[in-house]
């Protein structure tokens, strides 16, 4: 199912990582290509053809055979490629174990959401999958100040990528430490300097983060010593940008390398922060299913399906960690649809004609609330399983709860349905 909803596509992508890491090979047999998105398709085809001319030397002949016939699969698929996609290429490719000394061939091509940085190409007996695995990683944006009267660095974190705006070096001479009148005069020039770069540094940040500043989560500032504060404090940033600095940490440098500092000073504010969201989801929603009369909150696969066909959620929770199906059976005899989320061991009996049901088709749950969230107007949150809060709706309502719009009184909708 398509979506542009970015949730969903962050599911979608995960849930087939997770398919590809649970693959295994016989032997060094399963192919991980990644293309950036600069790199020439002649380039990797010639690349490609060297591998294949390399692993003609294989000593055993199945599994020479398993990764020529995989690299020839790659070479035949990459001839609809005039260029790489915006953002690059996978391919995992190869004779995958199935039953018993059993393999089959196996081939997926992922788009990922990010730009390829790094070209590879590895034939192991698993599918490496650590350049996708670290996209998975939460993209919010947020606004990076490094300073001090030196130099300040801005920049952007969004995801695991840091962008840099700018990097400002500063023209304030170092302290005087002689006596007199002299020596006063000097240091009112050295502060007035200082002012000025100071001045010109909030400048940046404020041009650079205002016109997108309903997207930024938040803002941190780094530097050495008390410079930081001294230019957090002194009104130098704008007070839209001043309300989202959530941290200031003490850092080594001031650079390009300052802002990757920053970073990882700033990744267990970043990580609470998330936590603290979903927290806050979880705390209304179980203030609701507290009340005498049930509330707002609706929690269980069934009675979260009705609301949501009867457009009455305004909020849908979802567990990070839920994995379930909906199977769908067709009576051949009658034309009677059954749709259940338990698979049936043998063939399920047609409750209108008593006939043997056929499993026609198998839909992710997730998915299917997905599409009825869409098709009602609900907002969709994925609650990670980092938090209590989290762990509690995976195992203490199955990974599915609701934050209802209104209770319909015309519904047998039950609210505390399993």
């Amino acid at each position: 199912m398509a979506s542009e909803d970015p949730q969903l596509r962050k599911y979608e992508f995960k849930k087939a990582l997770q398919e590809l890491g649970n693959l295994k090979g016989r032997g060094t047999e399963l192919i991980s290509l990644y293309i950036p998105p600069d790199k020439m398709i002649s380039d990797v085809v010639q690349y490609l053809r060297e591998e294949f001319s390399t692993s003609s030397n294989i000593k055993s002949k199945s599994t020479r055979k398993n990764v020529l016939s995989a690299i020839e699969s790659i070479m035949s698929r990459l001839r609809v490629y005039k260029f790489p996609p915006e953002t690059g290429l996978v391919f995992f490719v190869g004779h995958v174990s199935t039953r018993g000394d059993q393999t089959e061939m196996y081939t997926k091509i992922i788009e990922p959401p990010e730009p390829i940085q790094t070209f590879m190409y590895k034939c192991d007996s698993i599918f490496h999958l650590e350049q996708l695995q670290d996209q998975l990683k939460v993209k919010e944006l947020y606004g990076l100040i490094v300073i001090d009267r030196k130099e300040a660095t801005i920049g952007f974190l969004s995801g695991t990528n840091i962008q840099l705006v700018a990097n400002e070096q500063s023209l304030v001479p170092s302290k005087h430490h002689q006596g007199g009148q002299s020596s006063r005069r000097y240091e009112r020039l050295i502060e007035s300097a200082a002012h000025e770069f100071f001045k010109k540094a909030g400048e940046i940040a404020n041009n650079s983060f205002m016109p997108l500043i309903k997207d930024i989560q938040a803002v941190f500032v780094g530097g050495p010593g008390a410079t930081k504060e001294y230019f957090f404090d002194k009104g130098y940033l704008r007070n839209e940008i001043k309300d989202k600095v959530k941290d200031l940490f003490d850092l080594g440098y001031t650079d390009e390398t300052g802002l990757r500092e920053l970073v990882d000073k700033a990744s267990d504010s970043i990580k609470d922060m998330q936590i603290a969201r979903e927290r806050d989801l979880m705390n209304k929603f179980m203030s609701e299913i507290k009340k005498p009369d049930g509330g707002l909150g609706i929690y269980g696969s069934l009675a979260v399906e009705q609301a949501l066909r009867q457009k009455a959620i305004d909020t849908l929770l979802i567990s990070e960690g839920l994995s379930k199906s909906k199977y769908v059976y067709g009576c051949s005899s009658c034309g009677n649809v059954m749709e259940t989320q338990k698979e049936s061991d043998g063939q399920p009996q047609c409750e209108k004609c008593g006939a043997s049901m056929s499993l026609t088709d198998e839909l992710d749950l997730v998915e299917v609330y997905y599409q009825l969230s869409e098709e009602s107007g609900a907002r969709v949150e994925m609650i990670s399983e980092d938090s209590e809060e989290g762990k509690l709706l995976k195992k203490a309502f199955s990974g599915i709860a609701g934050i209802l719009r209104y209770v319909p009184t015309n519904s047998q909708i039950p609210q505390k349905a399993a």
